[in-house]
């Protein structure tokens, strides 16, 4: 008889009433263990060290730390734990700066109660689950003709220079956001005006942009601080 396998599951959601629901999804439903719920980012990255959840599902717009911000800095800590995004969010620079961090899937709220506990046994298992329209976005995004594009760089100004600096350097964005003294919207901002212009949807592909743009011309760097 095969054997049945517990995944522990740990819930990083603001809304208390569908926090509740999804821990009562989890109690009722056979092979799962709620391990933990938190209602930010913060509270989850101080205590989920000592849980280890085999899954961490999490919303993206938090208080504070973004559920994006807390998988990146979560998944060098859990590096057996599996991140899968549940979110009202279906644009792809969400979508990319999420797998990018370090997600395995990508679902959104409006996910039955079994295409939940699917997702979870899925990515648990080694999948990467997705809303199909999901799905349909990441497959497309690889199907975009190439585009010509102008040398990246020459537009981008002081602040944004800035900013993409620190990006670089793996600070999170409210960190950003209190070394240059703006606000977090405000990173935000500059953020993505940084990605329209280097023609890049996530954070992992404009780093890596702004290495090959540092390394092949030196007037490209930010002054000394």
């Amino acid at each position: 008889m095969k054997r049945i396998v517990n995944i522990d599951v740990a819930i990083i959601e603001d809304d208390s009433s569908i926090r509740q629901i999804i821990s009562g999804w989890l109690k009722q439903a056979k092979g799962f263990n709620c391990v933990g719920d938190f209602a930010d980012a913060e509270s989850a990255v101080a205590g989920l060290a000592e849980v280890k959840p085999a899954v961490v599902l999490t919303d993206i717009n938090l208080p504070g730390m973004s559920g994006i911000e807390c998988v990146r800095l979560l998944k060098p800590l859990l590096n057996e734990t599996q991140f899968l995004m549940l979110t009202v969010y279906d644009d792809a620079e969400h979508i990319f700066d999420a797998l990018a961090a370090g997600a395995s899937g990508y679902m959104l709220k409006r996910t039955s109660r079994k295409g939940l506990l699917d997702a979870l046994t899925e990515v648990h298992g080694g999948g990467s689950p997705m809303t199909s329209g999901i799905a349909r976005k990441v497959v497309q995004s690889f199907q975009q003709p190439a585009k010509v594009e102008t040398p990246e760089g020459a537009e981008l100004s002081q602040r944004e220079r800035e900013v993409l600096d620190l990006l670089a350097r793996g600070y999170a964005f409210k960190e950003i956001a209190d070394m240059l003294n703006i606000g977090v919207t405000t990173v935000s901002t500059y953020i993505r005006r940084i990605y329209e212009k280097l023609h890049v949807r996530s954070r992992g592909q404009a780093v890596a942009k702004y290495t090959h743009l540092t390394r092949g011309d030196e007037r490209w760097l930010p002054p000394a601080r």
